[in-house]
């Protein structure tokens, strides 16, 4: 019996790996200093199977183009191992990327050149100040879009006003971290803008972080919830992956 349902998922395994393409063939993981307000980034947490050699392409098409690729991950050391993260920095800054974050982007700060803007998801303050040492030795700034923000702990907030102050950029990411479309679906437009949007960017501005990006969960979008929050904040951020059906694919580029 286990044998029989190996043999009939192994034609769907193929084709998804079939599907794959290197990251510098996605396009909507680029912006290209056009004043784009919808953004998409490529995971590269273990399961997502983005491995460095992919990451690569990513890199080279952001040198050689000056286009700025889009990555991120959640938690360093579990989701994503430290060691690959290293290595996204250093190979970006061998092949002479700046570091950008989605606020340099949002208000058009940094010269328009090849660039990386990573970014890390949700919560894990305590991982996330694992990869300060890797940041300060590339001299590095991320985006780090925060969710459950209203649930964290002293020393959670401690640990984001510590990585503010390192010159990280802080955006929001929802307050339950619920997906948008669904949420909109079952309780209405206003409600999801008055429970989900709203309060994650309040909650962060009233801390001393200007908020001007937001991160659906999930990178869970419509036109619709895009151009309502577009009223609050100058960029947003969905997802783009590498691989084809059946994983939902939330980028419209």
């Amino acid at each position: 019996m286990i044998r029989s349902s190996a043999m009939r998922l192994a034609p769907a395994l193929l084709a998804l790996a079939a599907c794959r393409e290197p990251i510098g063939r996605d396009d909507s993981a680029f912006y290209e200093w056009n004043g784009r307000r919808l953004h998409c980034a490529v995971d590269i947490d273990t399961v997502a199977n983005n491995d460095m050699t992919s990451v690569e392409t990513g890199l080279d098409r952001a040198r050689d183009r000056n286009q700025v690729l889009e990555l991120y991950a959640h938690v360093p050391g579990a989701t994503v191992p430290l060691d690959k993260i290293q290595a996204v920095f250093a190979a970006a800054a061998d092949r002479g990327l700046q570091f950008v974050t989605f606020a340099d982007m949002a208000n058009d700060t940094l010269p328009h050149v090849g660039s990386l803007a990573f970014a890390f998801d949700d919560s894990a303050t305590s991982a996330w100040m694992q990869v300060r040492p890797i940041l300060q030795q590339y001299g590095a700034r991320v985006t780090f879009f925060v969710t459950r923000y209203h649930t964290m702990s002293d020393q959670q907030k401690a640990d984001i006003a510590t990585l503010a102050a390192d010159g990280n950029d802080i955006e929001a990411h929802s307050v339950n971290h619920l997906r948008g479309p669904k949420y909109v679906d079952d309780y209405g437009m206003s409600a999801y803008l008055a429970d989900e949007v709203q309060p994650s960017i309040d909650r962060l501005a009233a801390d001393g972080y200007p908020v001007v990006a937001y991160a659906y969960p999930f990178g869970s979008r419509t036109p619709e919830t895009d151009n309502a929050i577009f009223d609050r904040v100058k960029v947003i951020r969905s997802v783009t992956f590498t691989y084809g059906a059946p994983v939902e694919q939330p980028c419209p580029f």
